[in-house]
């Protein structure tokens, strides 16, 4: 008869003797394995904090100190803002555009119109001969002809002589018509085109008041710019026949992030890097409004790690200096709307202004440079 032990007054589970043999029993190498995997698994999560916190240590030692951070979504000022900047920015390249087309045209017509003036001069010369001789000689008739005529063979030589003769002059005197009317016709289009220019002033002009209302809530004023990037290799981004910019969506994958940017912004990432500008630069950006959600601005790093939650000086400021002169003096090549760094902003209708944005480094642009393509 198996015995069993009392319960004790803690209310231990009673202790039979089959399980007394078996809790004295050997632990076999079987029994061993789920201890074995649990023992690992602590010991790999030790060694796995431990790799972590050295791979940080290091992180630190490198970066002497800096975390680096991405550019905030929203960069300072308001969608009003970034709107109407981007507005008159496009107003302005467009009227500019035909503004140059039609200073294009009035080149070409300037010199037409000086060729047809030197060609009507010897046109006039040439019919006033004609008119000289008919009033010396008068009109030479048929029975004159064959009244001077030795022989019929005669006659009909002169005749046709006089026949080509009547034909240069009748050329002659179509010539000059046609010159004159297309020397008209010419001065009519070189008018049309200084109306023309009259007009895209206007709206350039209109424009950068807008720019400068718009500009006013964030803008103390005009300011000087920045000094650096004077080469101006940017290899040119494609133009319409006219001078225009072609429409571009964001169809192009970028490079810098997971989105999408237009032909036009990816040509000028490209150039600005070949122009020796390549630290981080992060293109693309979902959120928030502007240019970023439409492929169409890039956000440039002034320091050599990435975005820095501070105000970027020394070398760093330098670079920063160096890159926005240089997307400024590329901007016709280019198709730039506009650039932000370090409070100040340049618009292509007002020039460079003072910036404040919410007091933050990415707000201020004072950590990284913001590039706005059309």
């Amino acid at each position: 008869m198996r015995r069993t032990m009392p319960v004790g007054r803690r209310g231990r589970r009673p202790l039979t003797a089959l399980s007394a043999r078996a809790a004295r029993r050997p632990l076999t190498a079987l029994s061993a394995r789920p201890v074995g995997r649990a023992v690992a698994a602590l010991s790999a999560r030790r060694v796995g904090r431990a790799v972590t916190a050295l791979l940080a240590a290091v992180a630190l030692l490198l970066g002497g100190g800096a975390v680096p951070a991405y550019a905030e979504p929203n960069e300072g000022g308001t969608k009003k803002l970034r709107d109407a900047l981007a507005a008159t920015a496009k107003a302005h390249l467009e009227a500019k555009a035909k503004l140059d087309n039609s200073k294009r045209r009035q080149k070409k017509l300037t010199g037409e119109v000086a060729a047809l003036e030197v060609r009507l001069v010897d046109l006039t010369t040439q019919v006033g001969e004609v008119a000289a001789q008919s009033y010396r000689v008068g009109r030479l008739t048929p029975t004159a002809m064959l009244l001077n005529s030795a022989s019929p063979e005669a006659f009909l030589e002169r005749a046709a002589s006089l026949d080509m003769m009547a034909q240069r002059d009748g050329r002659r005197l179509r010539d000059l018509t046609e010159a004159r009317e297309q020397a008209r016709q010419a001065k009519i289009a070189l008018d049309a085109e200084v109306r023309e220019q009259q007009k895209q002033l206007a709206v350039i002009a209109k424009k950068k008041k807008e720019a400068e209302a718009a500009l006013a809530e964030v803008s103390s004023g005009s300011s000087g710019g920045f000094s650096g990037g004077s080469s101006s290799s940017a290899r040119p981004a494609p133009r319409n026949p006219d001078g225009s910019w072609p429409s571009e969506s964001c169809t192009v994958n970028d490079p810098t992030t997971s989105g999408c940017i237009t032909a036009r912004t990816l040509n000028a990432l490209q150039q600005t890097q070949a122009a020796g500008y390549k630290r981080y630069v992060s293109c693309y950006r979902s959120g928030g409004s502007g240019e970023h959600p439409k492929g169409r601005a890039c956000d440039f790093s002034a320091a050599a790690g990435g975005f820095e939650d501070k105000t970027a000086t020394g070398g760093d400021k330098a670079y920063g200096d160096s890159l926005a002169a240089w997307h400024v003096r590329n901007a016709s090549r280019l198709g730039v709307l506009y650039v932000i760094w370090y409070r100040q902003i340049w618009h292509p209708g007002t020039g460079w202004r003072a910036y404040s944005g919410s007091g933050s480094p990415a707000a201020d642009h004072t950590n990284h440079v913001h590039l706005s393509m059309y």
